[in-house]
C-alpha cells in the first residue's frame, strides 16, 4: 500500500512541477555535469531525498498520503463545484432556488471533514510522537550551532569525551569565492572538514543548542530536524540503517554565512566507529600539550598553519584577505600589535561577527596567532607562547 502511495505521489508531484523545473536544473546539469549525491539531493529530484531511517520512511509516505488525500479532495470538490455552475446555468433555463437550509447538507460537510481530519492526524500523530521520544539511547551528542559551523561533544556512550568542530571545506569555499567555475563536485558546499560519525543501527540522540543566534540541526535523509536555540537545550533522535554520507543544511536563517554551515554524518559500521574513536582520542592526547612547553617560531609557525586551514581558513581565507563583513587579517593591526592579549582576547572570546575558540588548546591558539603575526606582509616576527594563552582563559 505504501509503494501505491510513493508511486501515485511521485507522478503526481512530476505533473505538478516538472515543466518549471526541467529547463533551469537541465541547463545546470549541463553546465556541471552534476550526479546524484548518495546521502543528499539528486539531479532532478522532485521527492524527499531517499530515507536512510524507519522515521525518515515515515515521515515520506506520510507525505504522500497527505498530498494524494488533498489532491482527490481539491478534485471532488472543485469537479462538484464547476458541475454545477456549467449544468445549471442561467442560459440553459435553470433558475436559482429559493431555500434557507438543509440539515442533511450540513450533517454530511460536517462528518466528511471530521473524518478526513481524523484520518490525517491519527498517521501523523504516530509519526511525531516516534519522532520525539530519544529514551533509550545507545549514543548521545550534543551539536552547537554558532556561526557558521557545528561543534559535536560525545556526551554519552562509545566515544564519551570526544568534541570537534565542524566546518565547511575549505576547497569548497574557495570555489564559491571564486565564482564555482570549473569543474564541480557533487557534495559542492555540502562537504565538511569533520563529519559526524556515528554507527550504524544504534539509536543515536542529538542535543542541539546554540552559542550566538537560531540554527537548527536537519539532514533530511535521517529525518531529523531540530532548531538550536541559545540559552535552551533540545532533543531528536535517529537510527540510521545503511552505511554512508548523509547531507543536510542549517535550517534556519541565521546570518549572512547561513549557505556556508552544512551538515555531514557519516554512518559506519560497528567496528569502523571502535577504530574511529581510538583514533580520535589519540588525537586529542596528542593536543594536551604541556602550556608550559616553550616553542620555536619556526616550529609554533608550521603547526599554526594546520590549525588556521582546518578552522579560519574558510573565512578569512587562505591568503589572509578577508571577504565581505569578513576582516582581513593580513595587514591587521591587532594581529600586527605587540600587545598578544588583544588578539588572544578575540580568539577566546569572540568579536562581533568572530566567534570564540575556546575549544581550541592552548598549543593550538597560540600556534594560529603566532602563524597570522608572521604570514603574509605581517612579518612581526613575534612569538606567542601556550603560556600566554592559559594566562588569559581566567579573565
Amino acid at each position: 500500500m505504501k509503494s501505491i502511495f510513493n508511486k501515485l505521489a511521485s507522478l503526481l508531484q512530476t505533473a505538478v512541477i516538472w515543466a518549471g523545473a526541467w529547463g533551469g536544473t537541465a541547463a545546470f546539469t549541463l553546465a556541471h555535469a552534476v550526479n546524484d549525491l548518495p546521502g543528499g539531493p539528486g539531479v532532478r529530484q522532485m521527492d524527499l531525498h531517499a530515507p536512510a531511517t524507519k522515521i525518515a520512511e515515515e515521515q515520506r509516505w506520510l507525505h504522500n498520503f497527505m498530498m494524494i488525500l488533498c489532491t482527490v479532495i481539491f478534485i471532488a470538490v472543485f469537479s462538484v463545484m464547476f458541475y454545477s455552475i456549467w449544468k445549471h446555468r442561467k442560459s440553459v433555463g435553470h433558475k436559482a432556488a429559493n431555500f434557507h437550509e438543509s440539515v442533511t447538507v450540513e450533517v454530511i460537510w460536517t462528518i466528511v471533514p471530521f473524518i478526513i481530519v481524523i484520518g490525517m492526524a491519527l498517521p501523523a500523530t504516530k509519526v511525531l510522537v516516534a519522532s520525539k521520544d530519544t529514551t533509550n539511547a545507545d549514543l548521545t551528542i550534543k551539536a552547537t550551532g554558532q556561526q557558521w559551523k557545528w561543534g559535536y561533544d560525545y556526551i554519552k556512550g562509545e566515544g564519551e569525551g570526544i568534541g570537534f568542530v565542524s566546518t565547511l571545506d575549505s576547497a569548497h569555499r574557495e570555489m564559491s569565492n571564486n565564482g564555482a567555475k570549473g569543474v564541480i563536485p557533487d557534495d559542492y558546499l555540502l562537504k565538511v572538514d569533520n563529519p559526524l560519525v556515528v554507527p550504524v543501527n544504534k539509536k543515536v540522540r542529538i542535543i542541539t543548542t546554540a552559542n550566538d543566534v537560531i540554527h537548527a540541526f536537519a539532514v533530511n535523509s535521517l529525518g531529523i530536524k531540530q532548531d538550536a536555540i541559545p540559552g535552551f537545550v533540545r532533543d531528536t533522535w535517529f537510527r540510521a540503517e545503511r552505511t554512508g554520507s548523509f547531507h543536510g543544511q542549517c535550517q534556519e536563517l541565521c546570518g549572512k554565512e547561513h549557505a556556508y554551515m552544512p551538515i555531514e554524518v557519516k554512518v559506519v559500521t560497528a567496528a569502523e566507529y571502535t577504530v574511529w574513536v581510538a583514533d580520535q582520542k589519540k588525537k586529542a592526547a596528542a593536543k594536551l600539550d604541556d602550556p608550559a612547553k616553550v616553542w620555536t617560531l619556526a616550529d609554533i609557525n608550521k603547526r599554526g598553519e594546520q590549525v588556521y586551514a582546518a578552522n579560519c581558513a574558510a573565512c578569512h581565507q587562505a591568503n589572509g584577505k578577508g571577504a565581505g563583513p569578513i576582516l582581513p587579517l593580513d595587514g591587521s593591526g591587532i594581529v600586527q600589535d605587540a600587545d598578544h592579549t588583544k588578539q588572544i582576547n578575540v580568539l577566546l572570546k569572540g568579536r562581533n561577527a568572530m566567534p570564540a575558540w575556546p575549544q581550541l588548546s592552548d598549543t593550538d591558539i597560540a600556534a594560529v596567532i603566532s602563524y597570522t603575526k608572521n604570514s603574509w606582509s605581517n612579518k612581526t616576527g613575534q612569538l606567542v607562547q601556550p603560556a600566554e594563552i592559559l594566562a588569559q582563559r581566567g579573565k
